[in-house]
């Protein structure tokens, strides 16, 4: 009885202060004009991608002192090792796909050979999704270090060598695998620890030769993952612009790579937005915590963004995916979420273009709270977002 009575005395103060509890929170109904979108088997190709998910700070993440098992890696930034029975969760509730970003450096010698535990370990899980008829994408995420690659003039050699060295090992693992097996060649390439890192304007004579180094990875991880033989020769690659912002590969400074493959490059790209709800910490000042359908502004800045990439490659049969996005915890902000997140994927759905939610497994503290699915527990925190999500979904 007291709990009961606790209950209702909580939804009553939310209901007075105008915050929906969390049951009573509704998927927003909504009915946006799709743009017509062009048939081929490229686009027809990422439709099937529907909706994706990131295994963030996972794999992607990078060691320190107190590491000292390589394999350790896997569990640095949130302690729990991936299992079958969380990419069996995910296909349950509507994932269609599942994005693993990967850093190598940590486990390659100075020649950059992987290390065949790690390399294993990867390809364990990459089995696990890829056998559920899921699409997986791999990458190389964190390793943009003047020590790997790093898109700048003075280091381009070395980053060539990086480059195609990582993809011809991979190339090699995974070349009898079918097109559900994507490759991703940088995320968010940059000149890393600079005060342009995060400015994705060719107007910036630093960003700009940036940008022209970026065209050369990109076109230097074609040629190598084409090389590579086997079903690599067909295999769908994605590229991004300098920090896979969109401004980064709507700019004239983006170059999409030459392919001895007919239209099998995606364009990939990120963007937590608006920044200042989906991203910015709310400590910082600006932040806000709210979003809304309601709001003319908050609706035309997404459908804004959608247009300009629509504009620039779905409309000419050129696909583009939504690699990472998703709104971080902020308070008792579910509700604003749920509709950012369902007019998010719809707005791109409607302009043929699948999403990926960024799942770092985060849930407290202060840090960027973007976990949807405690993966110890393989419950879901937020089964809402996820709800609205798949709701709307490029189908």
């Amino acid at each position: 009885m007291k709990k009961l009575l606790l209950g209702v005395l909580c939804l009553i103060i939310a209901l007075s202060m105008g915050v929906p509890a969390e049951n009573d929170i509704r998927i927003p109904e909504l009915n946006l004009t799709a743009k017509s979108v062009p048939e081929n088997e490229a686009l027809a190709f990422t439709r099937a991608l529907g909706l994706g998910w990131n295994l963030g700070n996972t794999f992607d993440a990078t060691g320190g002192s107190w590491i000292r098992n390589e394999m350790d890696i896997e569990t640095a930034w949130h302690g729990e090792r991936t299992t079958e029975a969380l990419i069996q969760a995910l296909k349950d509730a509507g994932f269609d796909s599942i994005r693993i970003p990967v850093s190598w450096h940590d486990h390659v010698d100075k020649d950059f050979n992987i290390s065949k535990p790690w390399l294993d370990r990867v390809q364990e899980v990459v089995d696990w999704a890829y056998s559920r008829d899921m699409y997986v994408i791999i990458n190389i995420h964190h390793d943009c270090d003047r020590k790997y690659y790093y898109p700048s003039e003075a280091c381009l050699d070395n980053s060539i060598a990086y480059v195609t060295a990582i993809w011809t090992q991979l190339g090699e693992r995974f070349k009898d695998y079918g097109e559900r097996l994507i490759f991703e060649n940088l995320n968010e390439p940059r000149v890393k620890d600079t005060p342009y890192e995060w400015r994705s304007d060719p107007s910036i004579p630093q960003v700009a030769a940036s940008m022209q180094c970026i065209n050369v990875l990109n076109q230097t991880f074609v040629d190598t993952v084409r090389a590579a033989g086997g079903n690599n020769e067909s295999r769908y690659l994605m590229v991004s612009g300098y920090d896979a912002a969109v401004g980064g590969v709507t700019c004239d400074n983006f170059v999409l790579p030459k392919d001895s493959a007919d239209n099998k490059l995606i364009i990939s790209t990120h963007a937590y937005s608006p920044y200042d709800f989906a991203l910015q910490p709310p400590t910082e000042a600006g932040s806000r915590s709210t979003w809304s359908i309601l709001e003319t502004k908050d609706k035309s800045e997404l459908a804004l963004m959608m247009n300009s990439l629509y504009d620039k490659f779905v409309s000419k049969g050129i696909p583009v995916v939504m690699g990472e996005f998703g709104s971080r915890k902020k308070g008792d902000n579910l509700s604003s979420r749920v509709e950012h997140a369902a007019f998010y994927v719809a707005v791109a759905a409607s302009r043929g273009i699948p999403c990926f939610w960024w799942d770092n497994n985060a849930f407290s503290g202060n840090g960027e709270l973007f976990g949807l699915i405690r993966r110890g527990q393989l419950t879901w925190e937020y089964p809402q977002i996820v709800e609205a999500m798949t709701t709307y979904k490029l189908k």
